[in-house]
């Protein structure tokens, strides 16, 4: 058995073992080295661990990440919910980690982080702060309404008695899309991604991502989330509202119009996102019908010590959070790609 690069030759093999892996995600498909090259400029890692009679046994996706800033780590995978390695057996996992440790060291990584679903067998630390709320789906969406308590039923139809109304799109939805995002990120006080990222995932994946957006009678966005569909589940990994429209409940059409789709498109499960638990957001997913699901954030650290705390929720980082939420929305779609492409 041996580990090495994948080459334009695999694609076939590795989406082949992507799409029949119970364990690998939207994420592991290749198409997300693109995004992450396109979008970004960082360097990939792909690895697959192979033997002569079965093929490919193992794949780790790895992205390097290096600033002054936040300094030089990887992981698999940065920007999104999911990651780690998958594999068909534990020979094949230890020598997928044993690679990524070598190019880390390397590379000078000061840590690697591992966005797994499960444990480890490998004795990584382990951080399990953090959760996705994921719900399981009816073949019709009537069946979903119906099992609403009346109270989010009511929730729902708010929006549509203040004239708002939803859409479901691809790219023709972007601009109103980002035009929410980036308001809202600069109003949590975190720098907001490129337009361009959003970009290259749709143009990457233009038969299983849309964007749901709900607009009131002047055509103005209020709401809008990008939906990740694959392996019958669909996530909502970037969603967004106006604070200043909340009395209006936008979000709440817009998650209802998100869950239909997902239903009229056959999905088996919808994934909430990552929440922390007992939160605001926990709280308001839980509202749906989604249960907790535990994730299991792996770390090889170089010198060892404390698990790095590259988050909004460290305390170092708060000032500079608070500066953020002051500064005009038009220089924090300036700066704001610069800085969080190097945030994982």
């Amino acid at each position: 058995m041996r580990v090495r690069h994948v080459e334009a030759q695999d694609r076939a093999a590795w989406e082949r073992f992507v799409e029949t892996r119970p364990s690998t995600t939207a994420y592991h498909q290749l198409g997300w080295k693109r995004v992450v090259e396109q979008a970004f400029g960082h360097q990939t890692y792909y690895l697959v661990a192979e033997d002569d009679q079965r093929g490919i046994t193992g794949i780790l996706p790895l992205v390097h990440l290096k600033s002054l800033l936040f300094g030089n780590y990887m992981v698999s995978l940065p920007f999104v919910n999911y990651g780690g390695l998958c594999s068909d057996d534990l020979e094949s996992a230890r020598l997928l980690l044993q690679s990524a440790i070598e190019i880390g060291r390397q590379q000078g990584a000061k840590h690697i982080e591992f966005r797994d679903q499960c444990p480890s067998e490998q004795g990584l630390p382990v951080k399990t702060s953090k959760i996705s709320m994921v719900m399981g789906l009816p073949q019709q969406a009537e069946q979903l309404w119906d099992a609403f308590s009346p109270k989010l039923r009511s929730q729902i139809r708010k929006p549509q008695k203040e004239g708002l109304y939803a859409r479901v799109g691809g790219k023709d939805e972007l601009g109103s899309f980002y035009a929410v995002f980036s308001v809202n990120m600069r109003d949590l006080g975190t720098p907001v991604y490129s337009k361009r990222f959003f970009e290259v995932i749709l143009e990457t994946f233009p038969n299983s991502t849309w964007i749901c957006t709900v607009y009131n009678d002047r055509r103005v966005p209020l709401a809008s989330g990008l939906l990740i569909c694959f392996k019958g589940i669909v996530e909502i990994p970037w969603a967004s509202s106006l604070r200043e429209y909340n009395r209006l409940s936008p979000n709440m059409l817009m998650y209802w119009t998100a869950l239909e789709h997902s239903c009229k498109r056959g999905a088996k499960t919808f994934d909430f996102g990552r929440s922390s638990p007992d939160s605001s957001t926990y709280k308001f997913k839980q509202q749906w019908g989604a249960n907790p699901k535990l994730l299991y954030w792996h770390y090889w650290l170089r010198n060892g010590g404390p698990l790095p705390e590259l988050n909004p929720h460290n305390p170092k980082y708060q000032m500079a959070i608070n500066l953020w939420k002051r500064l005009p929305l038009a220089m924090t779609k300036l700066f704001g790609p610069a800085i969080v492409k190097n945030l994982p």
